[in-house]
């Protein structure tokens, strides 16, 4: 990893940083960003931390009319002791390669989009917060480039990387969220592109989410593409239930995408020796299972919310879930994780990374 040449070009004016204790999420970014261009023969070239700026592209640039994106997202945390880290980013350099295979992407090499990162948040070390419940935001994405209109692969590319100062997603913890279950509109189907981490996935939900929104609900549940029965995932996260003492969630099966946080739960759970299970699960089993009051706890989890618990969910009819309040698995999991996370509890796993 040393031996990777990155070149630098810093800003001569830096931006007014927002303050800590009142950061919206997605909304103020930093000084620089990490770049890295492809071109078909030559593979990926000239990685560079530059001003923060507005990408120049033709209008016919492939990205707009063939939507040929992935992204990832993942944080940095501030020790008490000033020290930065990062949790699992090699995990999401991986799954940045996965849905580029989905989508006739490039590779890239995993090691230097890391070492670029890692040099990008040295340069923006001023930029990572340092109160409870806040994070630097890092989105690393891909974008194709080509001006051609033909329904190809890009023989171009861009890899950016920016980053966010975020505040906790929820300003007053965690707090359980209503939510329906969508029976009109699906996420994904097998076979498409469920399982990658692409821009058209998160557009087609909007629809979904805005139906539901009217009508009260913080998000939708979403159910399999084919048979419109099994549980796939809440909102933009996966999802969890405590059914009679076990955690259950819904498997991968080519269309739910294999999150780091889920991945993360199961591996607490297990350690905890709380019986968890991946399986195909129904909304008709969960609902069966709140009638008969055998439906404990249920909760998505993500990059962002960490752990966001449901306290109703809508389908026939309402059901409150642990009586529309956090429940105690979903707190312990949240504390346990976020200490991890920002360094505060030990790391029983070897899950985090120094800057």
């Amino acid at each position: 990893m040393n031996d990777y040449q990155i070149e630098m070009n810093l800003s001569q004016s830096r931006k007014q940083k927002p303050a800590f204790d009142n950061l919206q999420f997605g909304r103020n970014f930093t000084d620089h960003m990490f770049i890295m261009d492809y071109t078909e023969g030559k593979g990926w070239h000239d990685p560079r931390i530059v001003p923060y700026q507005p990408i120049t592209l033709d209008p016919s640039a492939t990205i707009f009319h063939y939507g040929q994106t992935v992204f990832e997202g993942l944080k940095a945390y501030q020790t008490k002791d000033e020290q930065i880290l990062l949790f699992r980013p090699n995990k999401n350099m991986e799954r940045l390669n996965r849905s580029s295979a989905r989508l006739c992407m490039p590779q890239i090499d995993e090691e230097l989009a890391l070492y670029g990162l890692k040099q990008l948040i040295n340069v923006e070390r001023d930029w990572v917060p340092n109160l409870e419940g806040t994070s630097l935001y890092i989105r690393p994405f891909i974008i194709s480039t080509e001006a051609h209109l033909g329904v190809s692969p890009s023989l171009t590319y861009q890899f950016i990387i920016i980053l966010c100062p975020v505040g906790a997603y929820y300003k007053e913890g965690i707090n359980p969220v209503k939510i329906a279950v969508e029976t009109e509109y699906v996420r994904a189907v097998r076979g498409g592109t469920g399982n990658a981490k692409t821009a058209g996935n998160y557009a087609s939900s909007l629809k979904a989410q805005e139906v539901a929104g009217k009508s009260g609900y913080s998000q939708v549940l979403w159910l399999d593409g084919k048979e419109n029965k099994y549980i796939e995932e809440v909102g933009s996260m996966n999802v969890f239930f405590k059914i009679d003492g076990e955690v259950i969630t819904p498997e991968l099966n080519g269309s739910i995408l294999d999150g780091i946080t889920r991945d993360s739960i199961i591996l607490l759970l297990k350690h905890w020796n709380i019986p968890v299970k991946e399986r195909k699960i129904s909304i008709e089993e969960i609902y069966q299972a709140s009638k008969e009051g055998k439906l404990e706890e249920a909760f998505g989890t993500g990059t962002a919310a960490v752990i966001s618990p449901i306290g109703e969910l809508f389908w026939k009819e309402k059901l409150l879930v642990n009586n529309g309040e956090t429940g105690s698995l979903s707190k312990k999991l949240y504390e346990t994780l976020t200490g991890i996370q920002n360094g505060s509890l030990v790391d029983p796993f070897g899950w985090r990374v120094l800057v």
